[in-house]
């Protein structure tokens, strides 16, 4: 399981600025609530480099979303911090965030009518884009999620669903609010779909580019579900999960894996980016906080 350097890199990155997002939330550091991606950084990694002009719609735990596709942990620790040199001044939080090709919003299934809108757009145009849009297993009970996905799949439109099931929905194991499969509902409407049970960056890659390829060109959804795991709480420290529970999961941390098959690589590249991560974490608390009026929207 090799891997290219400047993605461990990125992974890294997210692994490191995720911790640091929960110590500085410990400290009362944050405004709002935070939400990391702690276990599932692999996946905006792989897809980055398939959807690179492509729109990006995220979730509640989108900051790994976030520095993969935009790759701007500055701003968004100084969004999150409330800081100036935020991209949305500090008013969308981690949450809500816009930023050129990528939008984001904590609201479940929201995104997926408004990137239906938008590959419509695309569509349109014939801009030979795909609107991406990330939701999580816990979406599924959501019935908008459902309305766009007919309409996706009536109106053909060039509509990428990354779906990351961490098996739980909160605190809610998935296996008791979910019934059938994700593959079910796809097929159900027509769907294209496929599995991804992988953490191999290169291995998704080459199992996802046809695939989001003849999406794009057939100009078609596509359904893609990754089978991950959360390692963090949902929200800051509210995890009901035992530690055995947890020291199972990490098992199958991509973290592990790659420590393990690249050691002399991943800690020279993990002490760079603890440092890069700390050094940024050192520059953002300095900065003012960021100022919004209402005119500065015109």
């Amino acid at each position: 399981m090799a891997i290219a350097e400047q993605d461990l890199e990125l992974l890294l990155l997210i692994r490191r600025f995720e911790e640091a997002l929960l110590e500085l939330f410990s400290h009362g550091e944050l405004s709002g609530t935070t939400h990391t991606c702690l276990g599932q950084e692999y996946i905006p990694v792989a897809l980055s480099a398939l959807t690179q002009n492509d729109f990006i719609f995220s979730n509640h735990r989108g900051h790994g979303h976030y520095l993969a596709h935009c790759r701007d942990p500055r701003g968004l620790l100084a969004e999150i911090m409330g800081r100036e040199g935020a991209p949305c001044r500090g008013v969308g939080g981690s949450q809500h965030l816009f930023q050129g090709k990528f939008l984001s919003t904590g609201i479940q299934g929201q995104s997926l009518p408004v990137a239906a809108g938008v590959a419509m757009h695309f569509k349109r145009t014939a801009e030979d884009r795909l609107a991406v849009a990330y939701i999580g297993d816990g979406t599924w009970g959501e019935g908008v999620v459902y309305e766009a996905l007919n309409m996706a799949q009536l109106w053909q439109l060039p509509l990428l669903v990354a779906v990351e099931n961490n098996g739980i929905a909160q605190t809610t194991p998935t296996r008791t609010h979910l019934a059938g499969t994700v593959e079910g509902r796809a097929s159900a409407f027509g769907i294209e779909y496929q599995r991804i049970q992988s953490v191999d960056v290169d291995e998704i890659r080459k199992i996802l580019a046809p695939r989001i390829e003849h999406a794009r060109q057939s100009v078609a959804p596509f359904i893609v579900e990754f089978e991950t795991i959360r390692l963090g709480p949902h929200s800051k420290g509210d995890d009901t999960r035992s530690a055995d529970e947890i020291t199972k999961l990490r098992e199958h941390d991509w973290c592990v894996h790659y420590a393990r098959l690249e050691p002399g690589m991943f800690g020279a590249i993990d002490r760079r980016q603890r440092a890069r991560v700390a050094q940024i974490v050192k520059e953002v608390r300095q900065l003012p906080l960021a100022t919004w009026e209402p005119d500065d929207a015109a």
